[in-house]
């Protein structure tokens, strides 16, 4: 009996240990446990945290925010988070889940959008007029300001590594702010009369308006319902009256519906961009930075065509 006694009183010892080691994210190693609900805000987090942190997205790459369907594994990972970032804007709503996942798990708590501070932009689509776009990252100032946000809720739940966090903010800011100049100058260069981007989906918006550009597109936003025939035939007519040189064809869209555009007007599709997804890990546009820059750079070449 009282070697009984003492091996339980062991146990007891040894499980408090265990759970004073995980009170902090539930991992062994103290680590935040912190999850995004797509990769680009996973990449934004992971720039802040550094290795105090691991971070978990749940929308695999290359598929699209607007219409997920978690997985059991996500769950699991919602349910143990520290910290949950999200888009907003309406990007994760499309059918609910996001939200069914927080009432489930119950950590509606821990759930931050990181668009908190940025001033959104709408659809232009009659009836939708009231609904907001969602892409506000694709213009680098809106990533500063989720960058802003991150950072500052991190360090809420880690106060400890609070100069770590800000001394990694301030470096990942002075990239960003590199990147948007360097983007301002090279669309300079562009003839103004050329500045149509020519996208399946209007994702484009905010950094269309960022950077000079006017944004065309076949739908305004991923839905079930996309490219009908009004829709084609509204951006063939646009795409030869404005003399469009070059198409460009999302990450994360179906290409079938642009590539009809493509033969029924004779204008190429100049290449892929990016919108609500990275590109695969060693692939160009695998981080944010990367996959603002591709945009960028593909956009000037294909417009710039004779």
């Amino acid at each position: 009996m009282r070697l009984f006694k003492i091996l339980s009183a062991s146990v007891l010892i040894l499980l408090l240990a265990a759970c004073s080691n995980t009170s902090k994210g539930g991992a062994d190693d103290g680590k935040l446990q912190i999850v995004a609900t797509y990769s680009i805000i996973a990449d934004m987090t992971r720039n802040i945290t550094g290795d105090k942190a691991e971070v978990y997205s749940m929308v695999p790459i290359g598929t699209d925010p607007h219409m997920y369907d978690p997985l059991p594994a996500d769950t699991g990972k919602v349910s143990s988070a520290d910290l949950i970032f999200y888009n907003g804007l309406n990007l994760e709503t499309g059918k609910g889940w996001f939200q069914d996942l927080l009432k489930v798990t119950k950590k509606e708590a821990a759930a931050f959008a990181v668009s908190e501070e940025v001033t959104p932009m709408y659809l232009t689509e009659k009836g939708k007029e009231s609904q907001v776009d969602p892409h506000a990252w694709l213009d680098i100032q809106n990533a500063v300001k989720y960058v802003d946000v991150i950072t500052t809720r991190v360090i809420e739940r880690d106060p400890d590594n609070k100069q770590y966090y800000l001394d990694n903010q301030t470096a990942y800011v002075k990239e960003l702010t590199e990147l948007d100049q360097y983007a301002k100058e090279a669309v300079s260069k562009v003839p103004q009369e050329k500045r149509v981007l020519v996208t399946s989906e209007g994702a484009f918006k905010y950094f269309s308006k960022a950077y000079g550009f006017e944004s065309a597109f076949i739908w305004e936003i991923n839905t079930d319902s996309q490219g009908t025939p009004e829709q084609m035939n509204r951006i063939i007519g646009v795409i030869k009256e404005k003399q469009i040189p070059a198409l460009f064809l999302e990450t994360s869209v179906n290409p079938k519906t642009m590539e009809t555009i493509s033969r029924e007007t004779g204008v190429p599709v100049h290449s892929k961009i990016f919108t609500d997804s990275l590109a695969k890990e060693g692939e160009d546009g695998d981080t944010y930075l990367k996959m603002i820059k591709w945009n960028i750079d593909q956009v000037i070449e294909g417009l710039s065509k004779e």
